[in-house]
């Protein structure tokens, strides 16, 4: 948020006020997905662009790996919420392309670099 109010190019921006239907392939029904920020900045040429960005831990946006791995209580909702993160997306993805906007996802390695060790 604080970047949306300090970044010139940021002309507008919202927090949760974008909505976009999804289907869960979890049930198979219709859900609401609250996309974390829509931002509108205006670019080198001065043209508008939209933007939905999701912000999500990198863990979070890795396909949990399942071969020989016990299938624990743990392990089954990482793969739930994958599943459901991923239809997500793809929804957005589609509702983006349809306004002619972008989607993103960020994680702690976009939002801050890379960790050094």
């Amino acid at each position: 948020m604080q970047y949306c109010d300090l970044t010139e190019s940021v002309t507008a921006w919202a927090s949760e006020e974008v909505v976009v239907p999804y289907i869960s392939p979890i049930d198979e029904k219709v859900h609401r997905y609250f996309v974390d920020f829509w931002i509108k900045t205006v670019n080198l040429d001065g043209k508008e662009e939209c933007f939905l960005i999701e912000i999500k831990p990198k863990k979070r946006t890795v396909k949990p790996e399942l071969q020989g791995k016990k299938m624990t209580q743990g392990r089954l909702n990482e793969v739930r919420e994958w599943m459901i993160n991923t239809s997500k997306w793809e929804a957005a993805e589609r509702f983006c392309e349809s306004r002619g906007w972008k989607f993103k996802v960020l994680t702690e390695n976009e939002i801050f670099g890379p960790k050094t060790a």
